[in-house]
């Protein structure tokens, strides 16, 4: 194909993304105070945040990140195996390795990176690897890198996943790789049994606790530590950009894991460091995860009520499920689309989730608590989402 067929080629999966209404436009958002945000001249309550323990706009971080800019400057100017790990890299990772209760912790420049880089580095060929159909994409795309044999599960059918398991031969790796929360789903993967089929089957289990670091947990460690599973999973990968309102990826666990992290996985080795003032904001996040649990409390009391709310208009397609994240399936993307926008023009930003994020026929709308958010703003919310619905219905 010479270069100038691609114009072509290009126009004519535009076409089709608009034809079957997934096409995405780029637009700019300034995040607002109080879990608020600025589009296009438009003050909207934000339901689209992973920034679920309201860290990202706090004075302190803020203060923290000023003042490592002022004494480290912008960029970590290289890979952190060069020169690109600083003083606070190593304190960063030491809070994490506490914060966790771990030996040790390693960062990578972002939560894709550590999935895709630590999954793909573990297995080879001639491993097997059990991925859940609704892991995120940096997982999935990990799992395909590696070159072992791919096999994909349900977390709500693990016998089929036994089944698997059984009539695995050869010498290889086993390896299970989950999601702790489903971020399209907000789902808890069943980590117990995971963690017992793990050991029955002498496989590695790996658990990206993504949305679970800061929201769940005694100490806001995560599902695993909510489920007292911790020392049962094999690697604990997770993100600085979502409770902790910072940015970066991190995997804490034992000195030997740590230190064959650093040496294996090409994410870490070839990716310039996390900025040094990022890391600044993420040891104040830490502090003040360990300071001021009324955060999380606050979260959770407002998922419950908001999901207790959609459950009695029949809008929950799983009401056994809990946490800040809640989808609202609506089926066809145009619906999904229009129903935002209608909720846009109330007042609310909603994220609209559509294929290939979603399998077809799920396209949803994806709302986020956190706690900046007040009761009076989901019932506001709601409001606004039964007058669309009127409108547009739930379905098709």
């Amino acid at each position: 194909m010479s270069s100038s067929e691609f114009p072509d080629w290009i126009e004519d999966d535009l076409q089709k993304l608009r034809k079957e209404g997934l096409f995405r436009t780029r637009r700019t958002f300034s995040p607002l105070p109080n879990g608020r945000c600025l589009l296009e001249g438009q003050k909207l309550i934000n339901l689209s945040s992973n920034d679920y323990l309201n860290l990202a706009h706090d004075p302190r971080l803020i203060s923290a990140t000023a003042s490592a800019l002022q004494v480290m400057g912008v960029g970590a100017r290289a890979s952190a195996l060069v020169s690109g790990r600083t003083e606070w890299h190593a304190q960063l990772e030491q809070r994490l390795a506490d914060f966790e209760r771990t030996d040790a912790a390693i960062l990578f420049p972002s939560g894709y990176a550590a999935n895709l880089g630590v999954v793909s580095a573990i297995a080879g060929e001639g491993d097997t690897i059990y991925c859940d159909r609704l892991n995120h994409a940096s997982l999935i795309d990990g799992c395909r890198l590696a070159g072992a044999a791919f096999r994909v599960y349900r977390h709500d059918r693990l016998e089929k996943l036994k089944r698997e398991l059984d009539k695995k031969t050869g010498e290889g790796k086993t390896i299970i790789v989950t999601d702790s929360i489903f971020s399209m789903d907000g789902i808890r993967a069943p980590l117990v049994e995971l963690c017992d089929l793990a050991e029955q089957y002498h496989a590695a289990l790996v658990v990206d606790e993504a949305h679970g670091t800061g929201v769940w947990g005694e100490t806001g460690r995560g599902l695993a530590e909510e489920l007292n599973v911790e020392s049962r999973v094999t690697i604990r990968i997770g993100t600085l950009s979502k409770g902790l309102g910072a940015m970066g990826g991190f995997v804490a666990g034992s000195d030997s894991l740590i230190n064959w992290l650093w040496n294996r996985v090409r994410t870490q080795i070839y990716s310039t460091a996390l900025p040094p003032a990022i890391c600044a904001a993420a040891c104040e996040s830490l502090l003040i995860i360990k300071a001021e649990p009324e955060r999380k409390q606050h979260l959770h009391q407002l998922s419950v009520f908001l999901r207790q709310e959609l459950a009695h208009r029949s809008l929950l397609a799983d009401v056994t499920s809990s946490g800040p994240i809640i989808p609202v399936i609506l089926e066809d993307p145009e619906r999904t689309m229009s129903i935002a926008a209608d909720l846009q023009a109330a007042g609310f930003l909603v994220g609209a989730i559509r294929p290939p994020t979603v399998p077809q026929g799920t396209s949803r709308l994806r709302i986020s608590v956190t706690s900046a958010h007040q009761r009076d703003d989901l019932e506001r919310f709601l409001k606004a989402l039964d007058r669309s619905l009127a409108r547009y219905g739930k379905s098709r």
